[in-house]
């Protein structure tokens, strides 16, 4: 079956599908993925929302004989593809492949762990006592172990540390219920699967393993496809540089107080010994100050108070060291955390030499943790090395690639040398379907007034729309603001990101049909709402990354240094790709109409402005908010 005749009129997707008809650009992009798979290839490929990419990739995928990897950036678009659009394709072209979903470690229910905490309560807390009462029945019926599939866990829950496990913490051949284990048996039935479906941080994390040659975690393909390919920078950025933190240092001694407790209990040593490293874990949080954030690590190493702390830390794992020591032979559980307790010396050891160049040495604090990171600042040799080395084909696509209508800058990020590009243009007709409003009048973005401004401009769009809105902010600050500003002035149902998971807040959303969402980054992509629940996105201001992030920092200056200039090789891309995957919110369908909103004048006052308009879709514009009001009003 050729790949014309999937997609022609007479094709089995027209006889499968009502009113199907075919699309050029979804047929052209279809037979380079197969060409590329041929040639053994490189493929990158910008498809607009609406091409059709999915059925794209997966059409040429299903006809070969061959092996397939297929990697998203999403859990939610690698159930859709797993649960939907695979059985789907599968049916309308007959074919019998068997597939197979394979998730990150996290995902899954650890028997082990589960029957531990059982028996012994980690926590007081009644929402753990009570998730982990969901789990343990959950237990008993589930033959995945995919913990997406419990019902009343989200992918927040307090529980989770205590039913999943971790690569620090997974025991491997030595755990007693090794047969039984849910990964392992994932990882089989991946391994006999002709296509498996995955996500990129299980691709890194894979590739980071087979690189200290101990294992694999899934099995190598012939054919490599990642879709929401724009992550993949970032992700890879993650795996390739180290990173710890005083939460994993947390788990342990937890995972050590339990072995104290059942096994060893008359060791009063190893309680004390357990406490006082609690203690100056603790006390190395504090020594960050209240806030939260991120700051350059180098800096924080010249902070006598900081180092102090981190020497104690050091010493008191060291002294749990010995003591650990002396309890080996009383139980065969300390073994393994023996060993983590060794490793995590050695790290906290390493996080004084900042001495490496080409590596961004930075940290973050949350309200109770802190976690040091050593970041590559140019993942291309690296990534290619890997893509040579692998000799498959590898397909790159996502809605948001390009910056200036190039594809350059991404091709750069991963050292690609691609043996077929293009942009694939959205076939809806934006023109119709949209409008985008650049509101006269506004203060500056850092502007005081600029909240209350925001509040003023959504109740009037929102009115328009009869709710059906999205609210986009690059901050957490001025949502919270501008929440405060709008729960109590609307006669719509208003959610804001925080106040349950993000799978939940959607789905209230979409039921009541007239409800105006608040969210930040993660609400930026990802979220697919079609038809009339949502009329109308505004975005507070362009998602420049905050100038004082020390990864930024260090990238600018690294281009700085190459002779490049900073501000259009690192910032500005990055900023236009978030701002592209913002406004991809709005249309979803052939018959959404809707309104775009962006509230910052830099669009029209800054030379740099016009990169990100052209970068968008070819909208109608104004910059009358009167017009954009009566365009909501006029949608039926």
């Amino acid at each position: 079956m050729s790949i014309q005749h999937v997609f022609s009129q007479q094709g089995p997707l027209a006889q499968h599908f009502n009113g199907y008809t075919p699309r050029q650009p979804q047929i052209e992009m279809a037979l380079a993925i197969e060409q590329t798979i041929v040639d053994n290839g490189q493929c990158v490929v910008e498809a607009g929302t609406g091409t059709g990419k999915t059925f794209a990739y997966l059409a040429p995928l299903l006809l070969s004989k061959q092996k397939s990897i297929i990697s998203t950036g999403s859990k939610a678009l690698q159930e859709q593809l797993y649960h939907r659009d695979l059985p789907t394709l599968q049916k309308a072209l007959k074919v019998g492949k068997t597939t197979a979903l394979l998730k990150g470690r996290a995902n899954y229910l650890c028997t082990y762990r589960l029957s531990q905490h059982v028996a012994h309560v980690p926590s007081d807390d009644p929402d753990i006592m009570h998730q982990l009462a969901m789990v343990a029945k959950f237990a008993t019926e589930t033959d995945s172990g995919d913990l997406a599939d419990c019902v009343g866990i989200e992918e927040d829950a307090k529980v989770l540390p205590y039913v999943n496990s971790t690569a620090d913490n997974c025991l491997g051949k030595d755990c007693p219920d090794f047969q039984s284990c849910y990964i392992r048996k994932a990882r089989l039935k991946a391994m006999e699967a002709d296509l498996v479906v995955i996500n990129h941080h299980l691709f890194f994390a894979d590739m980071a393993v087979k690189d200290s040659g101990f294992a694999e975690l899934m099995p190598t393909a012939d054919n490599y496809v990642f879709d929401e390919a724009h992550q993949l920078p970032q992700i890879a950025s993650d795996y390739f540089g180290e990173s710890f933190s005083t939460k994993q240092l947390g788990d342990l001694i937890n995972d050590i107080r339990i072995i104290y407790r059942s096994d060893i209990p008359d060791m009063l040593q190893l309680g004390k010994t357990l406490n006082k490293l609690e203690t100056s874990v603790a006390d190395l949080r504090i020594s960050f100050g209240v806030d939260g954030g991120r700051g350059d690590w180098r800096a924080a190493l010249a902070n006598k108070q900081v180092c102090d702390a981190l020497h104690r830390v050091i010493s008191d794992l060291d002294f749990l060291y010995q003591v650990l020591k002396t309890c080996l032979d009383r139980s065969d559980k300390i073994e393994h955390p023996f060993e983590r307790v060794l490793k995590f010396k050695g790290q906290l050891e390493r996080a004084f030499d900042v001495s490496q160049t080409g590596f961004s040495y930075w940290f973050e604090t949350t309200r109770r943790y802190i976690s040091i990171h050593i970041t590559p600042l140019d993942v291309s040799a690296k990534f290619q090395e890997i893509v040579e080395k692998t000799k498959a084909s590898f397909v790159f696509t996502s809605a948001t690639l390009s910056v200036d209508d190039s594809l350059a800058h991404f091709n750069a990020s991963l050292g690609l040398k691609p043996t077929h590009q293009s942009i694939v243009a959205s076939p809806f007709d934006y023109q119709q379907q949209a409008l985008l409003c650049l509101p006269r009048y506004l203060p500056e973005s850092r502007d005081d007034l600029m909240p209350h401004t925001l509040v003023k401009i959504a109740k009037q769009l929102i009115s328009a729309a009869k709710g059906r809105t999205f609210l986009l902010f690059t901050s957490y600050r001025v949502m919270h603001l501008v929440f405060e500003g709008l729960s109590t002035a609307l006669e719509y149902p208003v959610f804001m990101q925080g106040q349950s998971s993000k799978r939940i807040i959607l789905e209230q959303f979409v039921r009541h049909g007239n409800a105006v969402l608040l969210g930040t980054a993660s609400f930026w992509e990802g979220v697919d709402v079609r038809g009339d629940a949502l009329s109308c996105v505004m975005i507070d201001k362009l998602p420049f990354t905050s100038p004082d992030d020390p990864l930024l920092q260090a990238r600018m200056n690294d281009a700085e240094m190459q002779g490049n200039e900073p501000f259009s090789t690192i910032q500005l891309p990055q900023a236009v790709i978030s701002l592209k995957q913002g406004v991809g919110r709005l249309i979803r369908d052939n018959s959404d109409k809707g309104v775009l909103v962006i509230c910052d004048n830099r669009l029209v006052t800054r030379k740099y402005g016009q990169t990100f308009l052209k970068s968008l879709p070819a909208m109608k514009r104004t910059r009358c908010l009167e017009t954009a009001t009566k365009f909501l009003e006029n949608i039926k």
